[in-house]
């Protein structure tokens, strides 16, 4: 009975290094993600110009 406590406390522990891991690549790819759309507001950038502005909210 103790192995298979063992075992399970093993498998727990693997199961949240992997859930770990992955939330970790997650958020990796997520900053990359927003450094290649250079972060822009959904609602738009004010141009260049300063004429025309985003929409309101």
């Amino acid at each position: 009975m103790f192995q298979y406590e063992l075992h399970r406390a093993e498998h727990a522990e693997l199961v949240r290094q992997a859930a770990a891991a992955r939330l970790a690549r997650e958020a990796v790819r997520a900053a990359k993600a927003r450094r290649a759309t250079g972060h822009q507001d959904p609602e738009g950038r004010v141009s260049a110009d300063r004429k025309h502005f985003a929409r309101a909210a």
